[in-house]
């Protein structure tokens, strides 16, 4: 006869923590209504780029598919005309 796994068995272990509330994103052009996203401003395009360089994806920065579009686009011509850097040496 084989024994039947008790509650108290080391196999079956619950997580008690409760989750902490996710702050619920929101798309900033949105809620600003920012219209136009000017590729010459370096200071507001390296909020979405990270240290390395890259863009930041949508999860992240909780920006709307519309404007995560014109922001890679903005972000791409502004590399273009050396006003952001491809890599992210000089970032910092």
């Amino acid at each position: 006869m084989k024994k039947k796994a008790n509650a108290s068995s080391p196999a079956m272990v619950f997580n008690t923590m409760p989750e902490a509330p996710q702050k619920k994103k929101f798309c900033r052009f949105k809620k600003n209504g920012i219209k136009y996203l000017d590729y010459k401003d370096a200071n507001f395009l390296l909020k979405f780029v990270n240290d390395q360089g890259k863009v930041l994806p949508r999860r992240l920065t909780g920006t709307s598919l519309k404007y995560q579009r014109k922001v890679s686009q903005a972000i791409k011509r502004a590399r273009h005309i050396a006003v952001l850097p491809f890599t992210g040496d000089s970032l910092k």
